[in-house]
């Protein structure tokens, strides 16, 4: 991943291509909305748009999708399984560091706060999977609430036999099929 670099303007033409040809073949995920709408707000969010990089070249598939009844425009990872760059973590560094032996390699929080994306939430990996069936064979890491946080869990989710499942497991956990997925707000300017 690039980390911190600002895109190329050549990186910007290239990465606005790939978006809006997954943006036209996915028109399901977002019924109703103008590529040219999604573009200018791109264009005008250079911030965004390298966050969003930071998603493709993890392996995101970033793509638009609806995650809230107010329509709001987020990017989110779109990939059919977790993204491959983005797995084998342990939830946060309290968790990545409490492994005594096996530490991985880094955790979710940190990775996330890096490519300056949000976890998805429960509600949002519902909202996604209701567009788009992703999951099937790994698993993604969530944002964790506060009181199960605390109590030394993390949460996360997949799908199974026709159904969404939300599970917790040891913050310090890791699994080369468990990774995360996140999301970027597109802001209105």
């Amino acid at each position: 991943m690039s980390r911190n670099k600002p895109l190329t303007k050549e990186q910007e033409t290239e990465l606005i291509s790939i978006l809006k040809k997954r943006f036209e073949k996915n028109s399901s995920r977002h019924p109703n909305l103008d590529w040219k709408i999604v573009e200018e707000k791109l264009i005008h969010q250079p911030e965004k748009l390298w966050s969003i990089n930071e998603m493709e070249v993890s392996g995101g598939e970033p793509d638009v999708v609806y995650l809230d009844e107010n329509l709001s425009i987020y990017f989110v990872d779109c990939s059919p399984e977790s993204p491959k760059e983005r797995r084998s973590l342990a939830y946060d560094y309290e968790g990545q560091t409490s492994r005594k032996e096996h530490q991985p390699k880094n955790n979710v929080i940190d990775l996330a706060k890096s490519m300056k994306i949000n976890l998805l939430t429960e509600q949002d990996y519902r909202a996604l999977q209701k567009v788009v069936i992703v999951d099937q064979k790994t698993s993604s890491w969530l944002e964790t609430p506060e009181n199960i946080r605390g109590l030394g869990g993390a949460i996360f989710g997949d799908y199974r036999y026709g159904s969404v499942f939300i599970y917790h497991n040891g913050a310090q956990s890791y699994y080369a099929a468990r990774g995360f997925r996140g999301k970027v707000k597109l802001s209105e300017f």
